[in-house]
């Protein structure tokens, strides 16, 4: 049974998105769809000793143009230094951060990305190496796209020779499963609920930031703390 699942690109994700990925055959950035402002798009949380902080992308938004996300492009250079500096900076008394660096810094340091879209493929697919995910990602340009949002997102599961989709539980607001069932189709409801915590830096535990918070704090045993990365 060939499970696929769906998902607009993030910057350095949570550790949530990454077992999605973990959880299915392959894996589409869907990307077509329309950029929105201050959105998980490019943007994710780190910890500080000051509390949680934002590290932002800036990207260019032309006005009310329908921009898609593959569209958007990555406002200058200096953004990437500045994120790694204060990464580092929190994150360098970690117990696994000179391993994680290792991979991690030579991305912020030597990106020549120009468009988030093609950014954040990079950072995702860097850190399912790291955790030896082996899903394949695909991106949704390489599908025809029917109209509606049910019917655009079973049909890229049909095309792609999917017998179950994985959805993320907001969708559920939306999406007509009746549709994937008239196309032989079943729909699985991923779970992000359960996670135990881990030893992590800075104050209070809070599960919602980066997964680099997660592996600067514990390697490669980052895998014990997730539940479809095989350990």
């Amino acid at each position: 049974m060939k499970k696929i699942a769906i998902l607009q690109s993030n910057y350095i994700p949570w550790k949530g998105y990454f077992d999605l990925i973990a959880s299915v055959d392959e894996f589409v950035l869907y990307d077509d769809m329309q950029y929105t402002r201050r959105d998980w798009r490019n943007r994710n949380q780190i910890k500080t000793p000051q509390g949680v902080q934002w590290l932002t992308v800036p990207v260019v938004v032309k006005g009310k143009y329908h921009q898609k996300i593959r569209e958007t492009e990555i406002d200058g250079t200096s953004w990437a230094q500045a994120h790694w500096k204060t990464l580092s900076q929190n994150y360098r008394r970690a117990p696994h951060f000179d391993e994680v660096a290792s991979w991690l810094e030579p991305l912020y340091l030597n990106t020549h990305q120009t468009h988030i879209s093609a950014l954040n493929l990079q950072f995702i697919e860097a850190i399912c190496h790291f955790l030896k995910i082996g899903t394949r990602i695909r991106s949704s340009s390489e599908f025809y796209l029917n109209e509606g949002k049910t019917e655009r997102l079973a049909g890229i599961c049909q095309q792609a020779g999917a017998q179950v989709y994985v959805s993320g539980p907001s969708a559920r607001e939306y999406m007509d499963e009746t549709v994937f069932q008239q196309m032989g189709m079943g729909v699985s409801w991923f779970d992000y609920t359960g996670y135990g915590e881990y030893p992590q830096l800075w104050g209070p535990f809070t599960h919602h930031v980066t997964i680099l918070d997660l592996l600067f704090n514990c390697g490669r045993e980052a895998r014990h703390h997730m539940r479809f990365v095989q350990p």
